[in-house]
């Protein structure tokens, strides 16, 4: 079988490249050549890593798995691929004095005509909790007085996010058109690039040079849970599928949770210093005092109290108060009550 020829996507399309090199490299005309040896090999070709290698290799055995159940391979070697670990780097979202210092820096940017057009961006960006490519392709139609339309719920249900004046001030001091911050005519990814390497260049004047757009939306979120709101509507507003992913990026600033913890800890404390006598349950006034020859045991020492025990005993009761006509049939009644006791 040879190579198939199939329109797939822009992440599909340079895996495919990558897959087709390495096989006219190591002499692999078909498809069926590859094995798992061959599969492994060409994984540990790759020099991607974190969430851009756990991506491709998602990709990779999807293309495999369309693959096998095309029929065109009898087996799926990439299903024994186990998927990469992954370090992702923790939630660092802008302080209050980065997000004053990015927008004093749009003062002084260098391209005057459009630095109008990237303060809007910065503000929209910050209050709004858009991804890049979101807020990039925003349509002026979305938003509605001051409030921002982000999307409809699966209830049919809209959610919006409403907009502080001035940000909404800044958006209408852009010329009028049918996109704020694109032109509509080239495509989405191309705008989205232009406008990073903008902000790159715009972050490094605010000296904030490690700094990038997803830190705004970080920035958002965090300012939402550190003012108490609950991370389930912080999740509706940032358009989560489920509050698992919110909790796997922002749990650690959910305040009533840390308040929460801080309160458990607190609660187990009984003085400032550890207790240097006797517990009072023992030595406090009215305890009771037991004796030793006395046949009252502390705490609840009277046999077992299940209920098959019980109901043993209550027979065995039942069979030594029945009257016996001969000492021979009294001992064997004793002998079984004891037996059954």
């Amino acid at each position: 079988m040879l190579w198939p020829s199939v329109c797939v996507c822009s992440c599909y399309r340079l895996l495919f490249r990558r897959l087709q090199d390495f096989a006219v490299l190591h002499g692999l005309p078909c498809l069926a050549d590859f094995d798992i040896d061959w599969v492994r090999r060409f994984r540990a070709s790759w020099k991607n890593k974190n969430i851009s290698a756990r991506k491709k290799f998602e990709a990779f055995r999807a293309f495999f798995r369309f693959v096998h159940e095309s029929g065109w391979i009898p087996t799926n070697p990439a299903i024994h691929l186990k998927p990469p670990k992954i370090t992702e780097p923790p939630t660092a979202p802008f302080t209050r004095e980065e997000v004053a210092s990015i927008l004093n820096a749009c003062d002084i940017y260098p391209d005057k005509a459009n630095s109008v057009r990237l303060r809007a961006l910065v503000f929209l960006l910050r209050y709004s909790g858009l991804r890049i490519r979101d807020a990039v392709t925003l349509s002026r139609n979305r938003i509605q007085d001051d409030k921002l339309f982000l999307y409809t719920a699966k209830t049919g249900t809209a959610v919006y996010c409403p907009l502080p004046p001035f940000v909404v001030k800044a958006l209408d001091a852009i010329p009028a058109s049918t996109y704020f911050f694109w032109t509509g005519l080239s495509k989405p990814k191309s705008a989205v690039g232009d406008w990073q390497r903008s902000l790159k260049r715009l972050l490094i004047l605010a000296g904030v040079p490690d700094g990038h757009a997803h830190r705004f939306r970080d920035t958002f979120s965090v300012e939402l849970l550190l003012a108490g709101v609950p991370i389930e509507r912080v999740s509706i507003l940032l358009g989560h599928q489920s509050v698992r992913i919110t909790e796997k990026h922002y749990a650690p600033w959910v305040r009533a949770r840390q308040e929460q913890l801080e309160a458990d800890v607190r609660r187990t404390w009984q003085t400032h210093e550890p207790q240097q006598g006797v517990h009072g349950g023992y030595a406090g006034k009215g305890a009771p005092v037991i004796h030793l020859k006395s046949r009252i045991k502390n705490g609840g020492g009277g046999g077992s109290r299940t209920p098959v025990r019980k109901a043993l005993r209550h027979e065995a009761y039942m069979l030594s108060s029945i009257p016996f006509g001969s000492p021979a049939t009294l001992r064997m009644s004793k002998k079984r009550s004891r037996l059954v006791r």
